[in-house]
């Protein structure tokens, strides 16, 4: 008779086993992890040059020179993609950092100060959400000019609002409250308020936005590169990979597949870590 329940009850706890945050972030590093290693030692343990073109070797199949193969100009494709890796996981890298730097300080000030600054920058966050972010991107690398580093500047111009928004949100919250009132009127300045008292509360949130926005930014510099506002020939960038091997999609398959799959590799670990982060740090969510 009490069979069921203990099933359901057994059912309920391996649930919160497998997809319990601790896990999630185990296995996300883990992924994460091993795709940089594989980054850095792929082109030690295969060497061939990822920029030459040899046209002798056009479309080889899979062998121990080429694990994966070639593209449509002879070059290793296993090659391409490990510095390619480096090309991706290190712009999506310094673009996180820079939207940090750019968007926690002006969060913090525009929320602790308020008045006339914050106005202006809440109006200039509106007028930038008018428009999509993906779509706003273009615009921005388009007038800039095909590069990675006019791409990166698109990707923070774009990114650093979510962050001011979500930073200023929780000062506003937290300004008003006693223990801040308390502390202005024990003598702690402007300043040691909001790094002892206000910016504790910042970090896991920042955090957990920071994990789950990684995987979005690696789509957007992927996607960008695609349509050839990023990487230029013959950088090994995996979204310039993508569009390479566009033209010949039915006839060779692998040469987006394999590009596509590691950004889907990427994004989905990047995407387990945030949702674990989440479920450990957010006290909303448990």
């Amino acid at each position: 008779m009490n069979t069921f329940p203990q099933v359901k009850k057994n059912v309920r706890h391996l649930q919160r086993t497998i997809f319990s945050g601790r896990l999630m972030i185990v296995t996300g590093a883990a992924l994460l992890v091993f795709i940089a290693v594989l980054s850095i030692a792929g082109p030690l343990l295969v060497s061939n040059d990822p920029y030459t073109a040899n046209m002798g070797e056009r479309f080889a199949s899979p062998r121990l020179e080429y694990p994966l193969g070639t593209d449509n100009l002879g070059r290793c494709i296993f090659t391409r993609l490990m510095v390619g890796a480096k090309a991706t996981l290190g712009i999506t890298a310094l673009v996180v950092a820079s939207v940090l730097c750019i968007g926690l300080p002006l969060g913090l000030l525009s929320g602790y100060a308020g008045g006339k600054f914050d106005a202006f920058l809440m109006r200039t966050a509106d007028g930038l959400l008018a428009l999509p972010e993906f779509i706003l991107a273009i615009a921005i690398a388009g007038f800039l000019g095909p590069s990675l580093t006019n791409l990166m500047i698109a990707v923070v111009a774009v990114k650093w609002i979510t962050y001011t928004r979500l930073v200023r949100g929780i000062v506003i919250s937290e300004k008003e409250k006693e223990y801040i009132l308390t502390a202005k009127v024990g003598g702690c300045s402007d300043l040691k308020i909001l790094r002892r008292h206000i910016l504790p509360h910042i970090l896991s949130p920042v955090l957990i936005l920071a994990a789950l926005d990684i995987g979005k930014v690696i789509l957007i510099i992927s996607s960008l590169s695609y349509i050839g506002l990023g990487a230029q020939p013959p950088n090994p960038e995996w979204g310039a990979m993508l569009n390479d091997g566009r033209p010949y999609f039915q006839t060779y398959p692998e040469l987006m597949i394999y590009p596509g799959l590691a950004i889907f590799l990427v994004v989905l670990s990047c995407n387990l870590i945030g949702e674990g982060l989440r479920d450990r740090l957010d006290v909303k969510s448990r």
